[in-house]
């Protein structure tokens, strides 16, 4: 609800620790990843916790579809179980459940490497389950829109798309003479950003107001068409006219701003 562009790309959206505490007691917190990775999982995992562990999606088998052995980009997964000396960890990645082992495992986590000092340990969270109170039910709901209402509340002051179809305008001669790979760059920190963003906020929207035809979400769901289109016309990488959509796309994001507000009040 918060997503803004930020100058060159959208917000990088995720659950706030806050949010996360309030609404379901889960804390989430930076921790030292000072020993071995694997070893340090599989202790807090014995006390029933757990770890998010930025990775290397070059070694994730089930990014097979995109960067599983073509590309080294980062992205963080939640360990749920792991075999240290069988060499197999099972996590959660995105909306999935999966599994890699040997080869994957070993380099996953850069065991049997002899590596430079200036290479960073990975950023891990530790995710611990003992915070609170875990809501459910209309309890769940209902504490969700107070938190909602908070992050209405503070919103970007003006209209997001407004600067990123000018920021686009500028850009698109650039990004049509450039390669595939540009293109997904630029894709990913801006039409897709939004687009997944703003289909979270559609489904948000039809459960906390406990409505399939909530006028807000159809709003919402305006903005995602709106990201397809922009995403299908950039990758053909021929010249096109975004104002049209950029328009569509500001009416429906102050749309769906005030239809949750007048909702929620």
């Amino acid at each position: 609800l918060r997503l803004d562009f930020e100058g060159d790309q959208w917000t990088f959206f995720k659950p706030t620790p806050q949010d996360l505490e309030v609404l379901l007691g889960v804390d989430i917190h930076e921790m030292q990843p000072y020993r071995p990775l694997p070893e340090q999982i599989a202790e807090q995992l014995g006390a029933g916790r757990t770890l998010i562990v930025e990775l290397d999606s070059f070694y994730l088998p089930d990014t097979a579809a995109t960067a599983y052995r073509r590309e080294h980009v980062k992205s963080s997964v939640a360990a749920e179980a792991i075999d240290v000396a069988g060499e197999s960890l099972r996590y959660f990645h995105n909306a999935g459940y999966f599994e890699l082992h040997g080869e994957d495992f070993r380099e996953v986590f850069r065991l049997g490497r002899e590596l430079s000092a200036d290479v960073l340990p990975p950023y891990t969270e530790i995710v611990r389950f003992d915070a609170g109170a875990r809501l459910t039910g209309e309890d769940l709901r209902s504490a969700a829109r107070a938190q909602i209402r908070e992050h209405l509340a503070r919103r970007p002051a003006d209209n997001p798309f407004l600067r990123f179809g000018a920021s686009l305008e500028t850009r698109l001669p650039l990004l049509l003479a450039g390669d595939a790979a540009t293109y997904h760059d630029y894709a990913f920190a801006t039409v897709r950003m939004f687009g997944a963003g703003f289909e979270l906020c559609a489904l948000l929207t039809e459960w906390v107001l406990d409505s399939t035809d909530s006028r807000a979400a159809q709003a919402f769901r305006e903005i995602v068409d709106g990201s397809k289109v922009l995403s299908f016309k950039l990758a053909r990488r021929k010249p096109f006219e975004p104002q049209d959509v950029v328009a569509q796309l500001c009416a429906a994001w102050a749309d769906a701003m005030t239809r949750l507000d007048d909702a929620l009040a």
